[in-house]
């Protein structure tokens, strides 16, 4: 599953846009830099019941932002990603969607 495949499925899981998700991780403290990544996924499991996988996902865009490793970028496995930058807004609203 690609990167940005998580987030799309963070989003129909939870109807919640990744953005919003990272929002709301803002206003509860944590996208600190001392914030473990225990924490962040104790939280999605708790109020939406996401699993490790997909809250790990989120952990990273929480605390580095959209940008992600070129490593699958272009390739033709599994955890390939069309671009280095995931869409964080929603799966209706990706200009290559």
């Amino acid at each position: 599953m690609s990167f940005q495949a998580y987030l799309d499925t963070i989003e129909d899981k939870t109807g919640l846009t990744p953005r919003q998700l990272v929002t709301i991780a803002q206003s509860k403290g944590l996208d600190t830099p001392a914030t473990k990544a225990g924490e962040i996924v104790d939280w999605l499991k708790a109020d939406y019941e996401l699993g490790r996988g997909h809250a790990m996902a989120l952990v990273h865009v929480i605390k580095n932002g959209p940008k992600i490793s070129t490593k699958h970028v272009g390739t033709t496995g599994v955890h390939r990603d069309a671009s280095d930058e995931l869409w964080l807004d929603g799966k209706a609203t990706r200009p290559t969607a």
